[in-house]
């Protein structure tokens, strides 16, 4: 399927690895002028040359923390008439609710929520101009069930679809779509070291404790397993392309299963 992505500059923040660089190469591979995003130049130059060694494509790059307003200002001055904005930037961590201070709820609201909120309203008048635009949030299934042991995150990650809507509602009438997107238990490169680190600590291999986290923390997941980076990319490339023009304010799942509603 073409999906006529070919020739549209896209910046994907938090891109250099995991469900961002899966989103960034996707884009790239279907023609998207892709900007990949990460902290320091060297993950960004490093994460260009996968997609270019994966793919064939090229890609630019904007070292920086884009949860801060003047990195966030300088990426849209530099890369003028942005037509696609995916907002991947995130952090998680996992802490009792009792143990988490005023900081850290910050930290999470500046990184998860005002990122993407900042970067959306800089993008926006030129999409206006355009009458055409695509802004994704990439919330989590946690926003729904919200997960006890992070309960943060899964506040910040709601707040992701509040906002999502509410843009869209904004913009209707328009040809500008905002939509969130809500993975389930993703093998990110996050997770995966997580994974790792408790699988040795406990002489257990990787398969042994995902099962076991799916058993126990996750049981209503359909499909038993963490889903791959690549399984939410496929989604969004089609979400951020012109043949989903009629696809905008929703909340869309790819959670494997894992929120219990057809709904």
């Amino acid at each position: 399927m073409d999906l006529q992505l070919n020739g549209k500059l896209a910046l994907v923040s938090g891109s250099t690895a995991g469900i961002g660089y899966a989103i960034a190469s996707t884009l790239a591979r279907e023609g998207a002028r892709v900007i990949v995003n990460g902290r320091t130049q060297a993950a960004v130059d490093e994460a260009i040359e996968r997609i270019r060694a994966e793919t064939g494509a090229t890609a630019e790059g904007f070292a920086g923390d884009l949860s801060l307003a003047e990195p966030a200002e300088a990426v849209v001055r530099r890369f003028a008439g942005i037509e696609i904005l995916v907002n991947n930037l995130g952090i998680f961590e996992p802490k009792p609710f009792e143990d988490i201070p005023d900081e850290d709820w910050r930290r999470f609201f500046e990184v998860n929520v005002l990122s993407g909120v900042r970067l959306a309203r800089l993008v926006l008048p030129q999409m206006r101009r355009a009458n055409w635009g695509r802004i994704i949030f990439i919330s989590s299934e946690s926003a729904i069930q919200i997960p006890p042991e992070m309960v943060h995150y899964g506040v910040t990650k709601t707040a992701q679809i509040a906002v999502s809507r509410g843009l869209a509602e904004s913009v209707a009438g328009t040809g500008i779509t905002v939509n969130s997107v809500l993975p389930g238990p993703t093998k990110s490169r996050g997770v995966g070291d997580f994974v790792e680190s408790l699988a040795a600590a406990n002489a257990k291999s990787f398969e042994q404790v995902e099962a076991e986290f799916f058993e126990h923390v996750r049981p209503t997941s359909l499909i038993k397993r963490f889903a791959a980076p690549q399984e939410t990319a496929n989604l969004v490339a089609y979400v951020a392309s012109p043949l989903a023009s009629a696809t905008t304010g929703a909340a869309l799942r790819v959670d494997g299963g894992v929120v219990k509603s057809a709904f």
